[in-house]
């Protein structure tokens, strides 16, 4: 053990003297221009639909994340494999092209998408920032105009290895190599917000959108480390994401799994939606 968190540490340095997060996952504006013009590379909008239509990005795919999502109780949870295939062929999307995702502006929706993506089987797949001083700078074109999508073949390459459910939260619950951790807000964690039941036990808290910086911007590999080293959240551990439904678990995983390359991350879809439904399910405040 001692000798793997020796190993983790030196990639996690290695990693902070990289002068751009490119290779990782997170894409650099000023190179958008020429990727996007490879025919391959497929750039999805996880934008609301009022500010899809307003303006996006040339060529820009729009996805309703709501519509990958089964109808019902409880909310959030993914379709099954095969149907979100379908919906991302319907969409001209295919498990074989290269994946760049942007949203409004707060990566919450950006790194959900990003964890479903990366579910389904898709090797390829970086978030643009929204950042519009950057993009003006790279003069990336946008446009009103809807793109025009020709269907494509998704095949489906379900990645269990980082996606979890209810009985294999039952099963490690006391194992002392699983690290869980409730990204929703703390008084929904505690239940002091008077609608959450509280939280898993032992779930460590750190919100979400502690992974951004001012103006909605990623923190730094480094600022990001050492929040998790305060929180306890260690790579020599398998950690487990969750929030209400898991769209605030997609930031933190694509940081953790892109970014910082913590060898074992998953998330637990459904979360507590899905733990709370069963009055069996324990849960601590």
């Amino acid at each position: 053990m001692k000798n793997n968190k020796q190993i983790y540490a030196l990639i996690l340095a290695f990693l902070f003297v990289i002068p751009t997060l490119f290779a990782q996952g997170l894409f650099d504006a000023k190179n958008y221009t020429n990727a996007s013009k490879d025919d391959n590379v497929k750039v999805i909008s996880v934008q609301s639909d009022k500010n899809y239509k307003v303006s996006h990005l040339r060529n820009a795919i729009h996805v309703d994340l709501h519509k990958l999502y089964k109808e019902g109780k409880p909310e959030g949870v993914l379709k099954p494999a095969n149907e979100v295939a379908a919906l991302l062929g319907e969409n001209g999307i295919a498990n074989t092209n290269e994946i760049i995702i942007y949203d409004d502006g707060d990566n919450k929706a950006a790194g959900r998408m990003y964890w479903i993506l990366k579910y389904m089987g898709v090797a390829d797949v970086k978030i643009l920032q929204k950042d519009m001083k950057a993009w003006r700078a790279a003069r990336i074109p946008l446009t009103p105009a809807p793109t025009k999508i020709t269907a494509a073949t998704f095949v489906a390459k379900p990645n269990n290895d980082i996606f979890v459910d209810t009985q294999w939260i039952k099963a490690n619950l006391k194992n002392n190599g699983v690290t869980f951790v409730d990204v929703r807000a703390p008084k929904e964690y505690t239940g002091a917000d008077g609608k959450s039941p509280g939280h898993i036990p032992g779930a460590i808290n750190l919100e979400w959108s502690t992974m951004n910086g001012a103006e909605s911007v990623l923190r730094s590999n480094v600022e990001i480390a050492s929040l998790l080293k305060s929180a306890n959240i260690n790579p020599d551990k398998t950690i487990v994401l969750y929030c209400a439904t898991s769209v605030r678990a997609g930031l933190p995983f694509f940081v953790l799994n892109a970014l910082l390359k913590y060898p074992d991350v998953r998330v637990y879809d459904g979360a507590m939606n899905t733990w709370s439904m069963d009055a069996s399910n324990p849960v601590e405040k």
